[in-house]
């Protein structure tokens, strides 16, 4: 069975129980593909430079066979000055971008970038910002340098979030009340990251750019038109199995080494 390798940060991750009804797009991707595995290996907080160096890369490509996709989707906290994430979006940004194109390709892996959905920044005259800057742009470049399907869920995004406009969009994000969730007691008003039924829209989105671009078969698509209720269909694991994969998809980075055959220092 083919599998689909989901790389990336908090807007693809799946989430545990105790934090729904956050969900990443990469929670409801499996809604609609079948006869095709999909193995969400994003984690919260994880930039291109930190997932690789932490080893997740290296677990994806251990476990990937030729004929698999990897979905590779960063920018969220590329972008933010974190101790060892962060990355400039036409420098170390790219290079790790294209170091994920050619390792699943030596692998007979086959790359797909996406750029990351918009967070929901609205000025106070109702006017959308796009804090994500020049990242979603340093993706398609790397994409159309390395001839990788791009799938630009962040020019996406922002179409939607523009007609959803600063109130519906509230709907959209992890924007609860106190007392609305019992995950979360006191409320929550997070722009970054969204709630069930808009991670259904996006994996949505994604699923019909796969099927448009031919990267599965017809057959592997399914449900692209149905409506769903997320309260049913969106599925959390239980904390401590989150827990545990979390930190069992870990892998030893095989350093390159330099052109003098030394091993580069950590």
């Amino acid at each position: 069975m083919t599998r689909i390798f989901l790389a990336g940060d908090s807007s693809v991750a799946g989430r545990q129980a105790g934090k729904a009804p956050m969900a990443g797009w990469g929670q409801t991707l499996q809604l609609f593909v079948r006869g095709a595995e999909v193995i969400n290996c994003a984690r919260a907080g994880a930039s291109s430079r930190s997932f690789l160096e932490r080893g997740r890369l290296a677990w994806i490509l251990e476990n990937a066979a030729a004929g698999d996709l990897l979905l590779v989707s960063f920018g969220l906290i590329d972008k933010q000055p974190l101790d060892g994430r962060f990355t400039e979006p036409f420098e170390a940004y790219q290079g790790f971008l294209r170091q994920y194109v050619n390792a699943a390709r030596d692998r007979g892996v086959h790359p797909v970038l996406v750029t990351s959905h918009e967070r929901r920044v609205f000025d106070k005259y109702g006017n959308m910002r796009r804090p994500l800057g020049q990242y979603p742009a340093a993706v398609r470049e790397v994409a159309a340098q390395l001839a990788v399907p791009l799938i630009d869920l962040n020019e996406w995004s922002v179409a939607r979030w523009r007609q959803a406009g600063p109130d519906g969009t509230k709907a959209l994000f992890l924007h609860l009340e106190p007392g609305e969730h019992p995950n979360y007691p006191e409320g929550v008003a997070d722009n970054t990251h969204l709630r069930a039924h808009a991670s259904l829209e996006c994996s949505r989105f994604i699923a019909a750019e796969m099927q448009a671009r031919g990267l599965l078969a017809p057959t592997h698509f399914r449900d692209l038109a149905a409506a769903f209720d997320p309260d049913r269909a969106v599925a959390y694991l239980p904390d401590e199995v989150f827990d545990r994969r979390t930190r069992e998809r870990v892998a030893p980075v095989r350093r390159r080494p330099t052109r003098a055959g030394r091993t580069p220092p950590r």
